[in-house]
């Protein structure tokens, strides 16, 4: 198996840092809410799209949801979703869907700590990228549309985003 990036290492591009102040402007529920709405409409399909029959990343998903509405205990949730997608990551033999798995995973812990988000982008943006261009394509074309798709998420996040909110997450970056 070839060796391909895990992730996208450059927070500092300019849609990537647009995503970090509109999280940070938000309360944990509604980012938790966004990234797992994202993770479930473009990587969970994709996720699929290549083991179709491995449910792991859809159970991690609606554990997520779960622990939102309260009615799953984080400790138990939050299990739940790393060994799942964890594990369904390691086992994935393409790219785009290993990295749709960390970034279910890290959207699915979203609601335990809002600076998971970030592995939406970090992680998810390269699946899509992946996906559409191969793995093995140039690296700053991977990246290009990796960017585009951070753009989206920052489109998906705003069209919920609460002007003003009055209790935004404590995410712990610095700008």
């Amino acid at each position: 198996m070839a060796k391909h990036r895990r992730m996208l290492n450059n927070r500092d591009t300019p849609n990537i840092q647009s995503l970090m102040r509109l999280i940070a402007a938000q309360s944990k529920p509604t980012v938790a809410m966004w990234a797992v709405d994202y993770a479930e409409r473009v990587l969970l399909p994709l996720w699929e799209q290549y083991c179709p029959s491995d449910a792991r990343p859809r159970l991690s998903l609606e554990a997520a949801r779960r622990m939102i509405a309260g009615s799953l205990k984080w400790n138990t949730g939050l299990n739940i979703a790393a060994q799942n997608c964890n594990a369904a990551s390691a086992e994935a033999e393409n790219a785009a869907a290993r990295a749709a798995a960390r970034a279910i995973a890290l959207s699915s812990s979203a609601i335990h700590s809002a600076s998971h988000s970030l592995g939406l982008a970090l992680y998810g943006a390269l699946a899509v990228a992946y996906d559409e261009l191969g793995a093995d394509a140039p690296w700053a074309a991977i990246e290009a549309r990796a960017e585009a798709e951070c753009g989206r998420m920052s489109d998906a996040l705003r069209t919920v985003a609460i002007e003003n909110e009055p209790n935004p997450c404590r995410t712990g970056w610095e700008f």
